[in-house]
């Protein structure tokens, strides 16, 4: 394994990991409305590096704000020596060497956005880590729960392709949204991605119509020297066709356990992905135009020891008050239709779904909470690609749509 040479003072950001200890939304104080507001979009031209540079300068205040969030987000998880812990990680993983492998031109866009906003390069790449530091916690503490809600449907006589998600974050993250345009430069394609201020990527799109959104499996088996869901998401969407996309999603090593919800042109598919293999869940047998998925393993077993036996019992139904299965079973209750009845109109109600008051699928953001629906985000593909999204929950944002540049 490559000696790894970057020190970091980090904090924990958990991307579509937010660590939710406790769902009582209600006893929570008043949520701040984002009613009425957009997510800005940042234009991004040129090569990897002037992408970065543009990201960083533009957004050189948000970047500082939300770095100065996650710093003291670690210092309220009880860590008094972010360093020393940051230290044990690096010496646990390899990610660069990975990322140099599969994804090197990221690692131009880091150096853009360090040099752009200011910062250390090697807190805006730790920036970038957000399952991979919970994969080396997970070890140590194994707390905490996830949360995220995607779900996608094949085209047919009636609609085109969509796959959506609610993308849920932890409160500090609040305010950082931030819908990275990137315009096409040489092999890769215009992309439309969901991000932060200072982040490469949580979810996205492209011109060629390939779409994916991603949830995290924490009881699988993640690699210290796989590739980070950040750059799988930017290495697949840089694809200039479907097929190059899928392979590579099943055949790179991934550093974290995920579920993958991937949009090809007219189709869609659900992949869970371990460092050990990748395995194609559908939802309902025989029936794989429709997809859905939440935050526990269903179909791939390459699983965590110390995570197996509340795996065996999801599996066996004995859990069925986990955050993560009442989210999935109501999912799995609302789309519960032929594709063809599934629309836009169906998947936003969907997203915006408050089933079970202690752990719904959309998360309106509260003082004082652990975690809330950052955005959802619905992706049409087919002729004419785009991406919808809210600012905040779609409780109480409304969604915004952007079209490419070109079609297909």
């Amino acid at each position: 394994m490559e000696k790894k040479t970057l020190s970091y003072p980090f904090t924990i950001m958990t991307g579509c990991m937010a660590l939710l200890l406790s769902f009582g939304f209600m006893s929570r104080p008043a949520a701040q409305t984002t009613a009425g507001k957009k997510v800005p979009v940042l234009e991004l031209k040129g090569n990897a590096y002037e992408k970065g540079w543009q990201h960083g300068t533009q957004l050189k205040k948000e970047i500082a704000a939300v770095f100065t969030k996650w710093k003291n987000n670690i210092r309220r998880s009880g860590v008094s020596n972010p360093d020393s812990l940051l230290n044990a990680f690096l010496s646990a993983t390899n990610f660069e060497s990975a990322t140099k492998k599969y994804s090197p031109v990221i690692l131009d866009e880091l150096k853009g956005i360090a040099e752009g906003s200011g910062q250390p390069y090697a807190d805006v790449f730790a920036f970038q880590l957000v399952d991979e530091f919970w994969v080396y916690l997970d070890k140590k503490r194994n707390e905490g729960n996830h949360h995220c809600s995607g779900m996608g449907v094949s085209a047919t006589g009636n609609h085109p392709a969509y796959i959506a998600q609610n993308m849920d974050l932890e409160n500090y993250m609040h305010g950082a949204q931030v819908l990275l345009h990137l315009a096409a430069n040489g092999t890769e394609p215009e992309q439309y991605i969901l991000s932060c201020a200072g982040l490469v990527a949580l979810n996205g799109i492209n011109s060629t119509g390939t779409a994916m959104c991603m949830n995290t499996l924490m009881e699988l088996e993640g690699s210290p020297d796989g590739l980070p869901v950040a750059f799988v998401i930017r290495a697949v969407l840089s694809k200039q066709n479907g097929k190059e996309a899928l392979d590579f999603l099943k055949t790179v090593k991934h550093a974290s356990g995920q579920n993958y919800i991937v949009g090809i042109a007219d189709s869609v598919y659900d992949f869970e992905a371990s460092a050990n293999q990748v395995v194609r869940f559908i939802p309902k047998a025989g029936q794989g135009s429709i997809v859905y998925h939440t935050n526990h393993a269903l179909v791939n077993r390459d699983v965590k020891p110390w995570h197996r036996e509340a795996f065996e019992k999801r599996l066996a139904g004995e859990r069925k008050e986990d955050n993560s299965v009442v989210r999935f079973a109501s999912l799995q209750q609302r789309l519960d239709k032929q594709p063809a009845d599934i629309s836009t109109d169906i998947i936003k109600t969907t997203l915006r779904s408050k089933d079970n008051a202690r752990s719904p699928v959309s998360v309106t953001y509260r003082e004082g909470g652990w975690g809330f629906t950052y955005s959802s985000v619905l992706f049409t593909l087919g002729t004419k690609p785009s991406v919808q999204l809210t600012y905040g929950s779609p409780d109480e944002s409304e969604y915004t749509e952007y079209f490419f540049t070109k079609g297909q």
